[in-house]
């Protein structure tokens, strides 16, 4: 890095670093008024009109309740997409912070409030002075949370509207120092499935079992063998995850039940794992059910797909961050995580790249998803500031 990058990286984080209040007040304000899955209408509008005000053209409604807001500046061909998620998840909110839910049963417990005022900040400071010649589309995404928001976009003619060259995500990680960058290429988040095992058997009194077709003896023996598919087919070098969440079955103690059902989530880190678990649980499940004579119903329903980060833009990424804060805050090829993303559906279409960005080892190390977790606010100043110099270096204006 030459003495010149490194004044101007340092004058970019001053900057955000002078932004940060008001934006971390926008990000406490989203945090009080979270909104679930296709219903992000207060969160969009804030967005929309901020970027209006900045000059963006803004299109509302993409995806259900998707904000994409474009920035065309110089005579540059390139096009660059950023995306941040803006949902948040049924879940009653324990921090006590003077700035908690105030919607009972919703609360931001995933960090969307922060990746939203992350991006809106670099918005902002691209706006008024950003040097970059080219075309900036930032992705203001619905329902990451299981609601697929990403791929609606995608149906809905994001890319097709808004063309990208290359596409760009951030997402903070508790357990990781704060500011942290971390990378890694290829395969670096789960694809998830669901699966519903319902067994139906045939009822009968808890005396006579002999009378009877027991789906719960059935349903046990379904629990233990699908364990073998990781530990006997799968290789353990790759990573597969099959995770039995709920098993239910009867109201008596004296009484078989007809059916018993099994609710499960299904993970891989490669396509082809992914497949083979498909194919062994649906194969082990029916083998078993016949074994204990009851019948097997099967409804196997694909989720996110593996997310996976392609080489160049990754390592494109990585120069970014080690230019913004220095190789000692880089992680450059951190570990693959069995958390998944719907990112993955805009990577299939675009190359692109998703980081991490630490929310703290310490206090802020409290998972995601927990009635405790909040979004570091030290990450809005480094998260916009990455957001902004990697917008300003893919879209460099052309020297004279």
């Amino acid at each position: 890095m030459t003495p010149d990058m490194t004044t101007s990286t340092a004058r970019k984080l001053q900057r955000m670093q002078a932004l940060a209040d008001e934006f971390i007040g926008i990000r406490q304000r989203i945090h009080q008024h979270p909104e679930l899955a296709f219903e992000e209408h207060e969160t969009s509008q804030l967005v929309a009109e901020r970027l209006q005000a900045w000059g963006y053209q803004v299109e509302r409604g993409l995806g259900g309740t998707g904000v994409v807001a474009q920035l065309q500046r110089g005579d540059g061909g390139k096009r660059l997409g950023l995306r941040a998620d803006m949902d948040a998840l049924p879940i009653v909110e324990a921090t006590g912070l003077p700035y908690a839910s105030r919607r009972a049963g919703v609360m931001h417990a995933c960090g969307h409030d922060g990746h939203t005022a992350m991006l809106l900040a670099a918005a902002r400071q691209l706006a008024h002075g950003g040097q970059f010649s080219g075309t900036l589309n930032l992705i203001f995404q619905p329902a990451e949370e299981g609601g697929g928001g990403a791929l609606r976009m995608i149906e809905e003619g994001l890319f097709r509207k808004y063309p990208c060259d290359a596409v760009f995500a951030m997402h903070n990680g508790p357990g990781v120092p704060q500011g942290r960058l971390v990378f890694r290429d290829g395969p670096m988040m789960a694809s998830s499935d669901y699966v519903t095992i319902t067994l139906h058997g045939r009822g009968g009194h808890g005396a006579e079992p002999h009378r009877a077709a027991d789906p719960i003896v059935a349903a046990s023996s379904v629990v233990m063998a699908l364990q073998t598919i990781v530990s006997r087919n799968a290789n353990p070098m790759e990573m597969a995850l099959i995770t039995v969440g709920a098993l239910n079955a009867g109201q008596a103690n004296n009484v078989i039940p007809q059916t018993a059902v099994l609710e499960l989530t299904v993970r891989a880190l490669t396509r082809e794992m992914r497949e083979l678990l498909e194919r062994r649980i649906k194969a082990l499940v029916a083998a078993q059910a016949d074994s204990f004579g009851v019948r097997a119903e099967i409804d196997y329903r694909r989720g996110y797909s593996v997310l996976v980060n392609t080489p160049a833009e990754t390592e494109f990424a990585r120069e970014v961050a080690t230019e913004l804060l220095g190789a000692e805050k880089v992680d450059r090829h951190g570990p693959a995580l069995p958390a998944s993303e719907d990112f993955s559906f805009m990577l299939e279409q675009v190359p692109g790249c998703y980081l991490i960005i630490g929310n703290g080892d310490g206090e802020g190390g409290c998972s995601v998803h927990n009635p405790g977790y909040d979004f570091n606010d030290g990450n809005i100043a480094i998260g916009s500031a990455y957001w902004v110099h990697l917008a300003e270096r893919f879209l460099a204006v052309a020297a004279q």
